[in-house]
């Protein structure tokens, strides 16, 4: 379901794995977007103090090197990741929705029927929390910029940058899954 107008009062927002492995450059590779953590912490504060749901999602990996597996250090939340959230889901896979507890279950029983995904990594997680959320029917915002992702090498060998890569995501998801928006958008006290 795509949205162009601001979020209502009952919009949740869906932070989706800022995790500390994922700061692991050698691991990963060269990002994007800078200012993503501080569009996150902009967005958290605010859901915060208007009183909004607030959903943390935290990637469990299942493989034992991956700086994102329960054991390593790089599984905890980044600092900016303040205060408790209504609902914490851990996962091991790519969507919010396939995750413990039932992130949908959850979202109905409180009935929340508008998201704001935002998080790491912008092409995977986030955009296959915001797929399925629109295909569940929810209002879906997407803050571009406050999402970011990794160069990541095609089937055919050659490198696609990360920024190219979110541009591609967020006309994947644009009118049809998902609103794309700004942080600033989002943020923007209605008229």
């Amino acid at each position: 379901m795509t949205t162009s107008s601001a979020p209502g009062p009952r919009a949740a927002l869906i932070v989706v794995d800022v995790q500390r492995g994922f700061d692991d450059a050698g691991y990963w590779g060269r990002r994007d977007n800078p200012s993503c953590e501080a569009n996150i912490a902009a967005l958290l504060g605010h859901w915060q103090e208007t009183g909004r749901p607030v959903v943390f999602v935290r990637h469990d990996s299942a493989t034992p090197t991956s700086p994102l597996h329960p054991d390593n250090p790089g599984n905890a939340f980044k600092d900016i990741l303040t205060g408790t959230p209504d609902l914490l889901v851990r996962k091991s896979v790519n969507s919010s929705f396939h995750g413990s507890p039932d992130l949908h279950a959850w979202l109905r029983s409180h009935d929340v029927g508008e998201l704001v995904v935002c998080g790491i990594t912008t092409n995977h997680c986030c955009e296959t929390t915001a797929r399925v959320g629109g295909t569940l029917g929810y209002r879906v915002h997407f803050p571009l910029d406050a999402t970011h992702t990794f160069d990541r090498t095609g089937p055919d060998g050659a490198v696609v940058p990360a920024a190219e890569l979110s541009r591609i995501t967020g006309v994947n998801l644009h009118g049809e899954f998902a609103g794309v928006v700004t942080t600033a958008q989002l943020l923007a006290p209605s008229p």
